[in-house]
């Protein structure tokens, strides 16, 4: 099974085409739960972000995409990370 791991600092693109740079995997005060802060870079309209600061929980930054919804992208993951 493939280990996709979140670290500060590492690039990853959004099946819609933008970029997001994380920043750190933060604990949320209440529930415990892992939320990963990230910058979203080079949007240019191509979601419904606008550049900025964010914070998505962990299971849902490394989740699917819902190939039913989006049946025409092609990546497997919501992010990916670029290694290159």
């Amino acid at each position: 099974m493939e280990q996709r791991v979140v670290k500060p600092f590492t690039i990853w693109r959004h099946f819609k085409g933008t970029k997001a740079l994380v920043i750190t995997v933060a604990k949320h005060s209440e529930t415990n739960e892992d939320l990963v802060v990230y910058q979203c870079m080079d949007n240019h309209e191509k979601t419904n972000h606008q550049d900025g600061i964010y914070a998505r929980p962990l299971d849902m930054f490394l989740s699917e995409v819902d190939h039913e919804k989006y049946p025409d992208v092609v990546q497997k993951y919501r992010f990916e990370e670029i290694t290159n």
